[in-house]
């Protein structure tokens, strides 16, 4: 009997509060080697999900599994198959991104033989190359943001865990970084991504959830929302699912 592999993310009745629920009794599911988008307004719990997610943040209730590794049993084990890249990533401003890019492979425990081919091709990927002995505090935060997420895919991730990545990035840099979650994707990865910009889901991801006051109100690909909701495109499915004007 062959057996289903498992999710690469499953939340099961995750909850947080912050003098209200956060993230109410969420459950979610994202398969292996989709980009799935996960919007909401303001305050609906989307950063407060992936921290837990990510382990930053321990939830009152519930459980987050990736790829079957429960992350508040294992979360070694769990976190070595993920990486989580934050609105506002920190940076080490007198590094240089070889620099950075070599000390974070250093915390995974990867060999600098191995690191230094892995950093060239994502300082490549993401065009950093022509500034790769520069110190990161003269980095725009386009370039801040690009650097980010090399660092976050230096130990090969099969998940990546993305909140607002293209949050200031002008339209070549979100481009570059774009096709590098496609890249990813196409390479058998798994990309969860949060976002305002609703065009970046309408046109990445395979699957989106909707979520408001901590609950998934909705989720699919963009034809199964359109069908549930009605609108032509996913900012009038939007509106209407959450109820704003």
């Amino acid at each position: 009997m062959k057996h289903e592999a498992p999710a690469a993310l499953q939340l099961t009745g995750l909850s947080k509060q912050f003098g209200r629920p956060a993230v109410d009794r969420l459950d979610l599911t994202v398969r292996q080697g989709e980009l799935y988008a996960l919007l909401g307004p303001n305050g609906a719990g989307k950063t407060t999900t992936l921290r837990m997610v990510a382990g930053l943040l321990a939830p009152d209730a519930g459980r987050v599994e990736i790829f079957g590794i429960d992350l508040a049993t294992d979360p070694a084990g769990a976190k070595r198959k993920m990486a989580y890249l934050p609105d506002d990533p920190m940076l080490y401003a007198k590094l240089k991104p070889t620099e950075y890019l070599e000390f974070v492979a250093g915390l995974w425990g990867i060999d600098a033989v191995d690191a230094e081919p892995r950093a060239r091709r994502l300082l490549d990927w993401l065009d950093l190359t022509k500034h790769a002995h520069e110190l990161t505090e003269g980095f725009s935060r386009g370039m801040k943001q690009k650097l980010a997420l090399a660092g976050a895919l230096i130990h090969e991730p099969q998940l990546l865990i993305l909140d607002e990545p293209l949050t200031g990035l002008d339209a070549a840099a979100a481009r570059q970084v774009k096709d590098l979650l496609l890249e990813h994707v196409r390479g058998g990865g798994t990309v969860v991504l949060t976002t305002h910009i609703l065009e970046v889901a309408e046109r990445l991801a395979q699957r989106i959830g909707i979520i408001e006051h901590g609950r998934l109100i909705a989720q699919g690909t963009l034809d199964e929302l359109r069908g549930e909701a009605g609108g032509a495109t996913l900012e009038d499915v939007f509106l209407q699912l959450t109820g704003q004007p």
